[in-house]
């Protein structure tokens, strides 16, 4: 099995020329599954569709969307097995994928996002740092692989705009906002020494010198919700959900919200409309006279 995974994953990133988190990903849930047909001693050749819905079925407390997820590795695995004769049918093509339901994420408030970004203590090297971060996740609506991979060759500060590399290894042009210029301006001028020829380019650098992991940007976001005040559950990405909700609430056209957060369709920005609709809904139902009318 492990000699199947180890082509398989040298097929993902060589042929298919997927991104490395991408790529970990599919062999993360390739290795769940091989555990798990494992037990009953099933080969992966030998793999059946009820082989495949009994792994789901074993999976009752994962989400759908994890599911789906999941059911997408196994299906690009066993379609490698096919390319490589292993195998003739693919044992996912009798098994339908979860129905996902429309996913709304969660979203921080104009006041609530000033909250975090102020409860950043900005007398250390780390504090003018960690708010530049906050800065170009929330002004420039980045995921947090994108900050996690800027470099300082991509930042143009007369220009307000950054290169961003997103998903797929696509290159697209960012405006900056004053804010996210000015939180960038003031962390060069104390940003450590980069650890060796590798780190130079990199624009946010950890206590060793080396590019600031995907996790660590994880942890300082929850840290700075925890202070500032902030009980939703929130994460890097809801502040690139804020961002595009905030700028389709004051007027932004979706086209350019979707060029703005790399969206290849404009269906995938369509949830910021229903997050906008959710809210005013909400807002009318609580302050709609019958409604007053029914609690008394």
């Amino acid at each position: 099995m492990d000699r199947f995974l180890k082509d398989y994953r040298s097929y993902l990133k060589i042929e298919r020329a997927m991104s490395p988190n991408t790529v970990a990903s599919y062999c993360h849930d390739m290795e769940a599954f091989m555990e798990y047909i494992s037990g009953p001693g099933i080969e992966l050749t030998d793999v059946s569709s009820d082989d495949i819905i009994g792994y789901f079925s074993s999976l009752d407390s994962v989400s759908k969307r994890s599911q789906a997820r999941k059911l997408s590795a196994l299906r690009s695995f066993y379609g490698w097995m096919i390319l490589e004769g292993y195998i003739m049918e693919n044992p996912c093509d009798g098994v339908d994928a979860p129905k996902l339901g429309r996913y709304l994420p969660e979203v921080l408030s104009v006041e609530e996002v000033a909250s975090i970004m102020d409860s950043v203590s900005l007398d250390s090297w780390t504090g003018l740092r960690d708010r530049a971060i906050l800065e170009m996740l929330y002004g420039c609506g980045l995921r947090v692989s994108e900050v996690s991979g800027l470099n300082l060759s991509g930042v143009f500060l007369e220009d307000g705009f950054a290169r961003i590399v997103g998903k797929g290894s696509k290159e697209r042009l960012v405006p900056m906002g004053g804010m996210a210029i000015e939180a960038v301006s003031n962390y060069l001028p104390v940003r450590p020494l980069p650890a060796g020829a590798d780190s130079d380019d990199v624009l946010f650098l950890n206590r060793d010198g080396g590019r600031l992991s995907r996790v660590s940007i994880f942890n300082m976001v929850k840290r700075q919700a925890v202070i500032a005040g902030i009980h939703k559950e929130i994460s890097p990405h809801t502040f690139r959900h804020s961002f595009a909700t905030h700028l389709i609430e004051n007027g932004a056209d979706l086209r350019v919200v979707q060029e703005m957060l790399g969206h290849e369709s404009i269906l995938t920005t369509e949830i910021y409309t229903h997050i906008e609709t959710s809210t005013w809904h909400r807002t009318i139902l609580e302050h709609h006279v019958r409604g007053k009318m029914q609690k008394k």
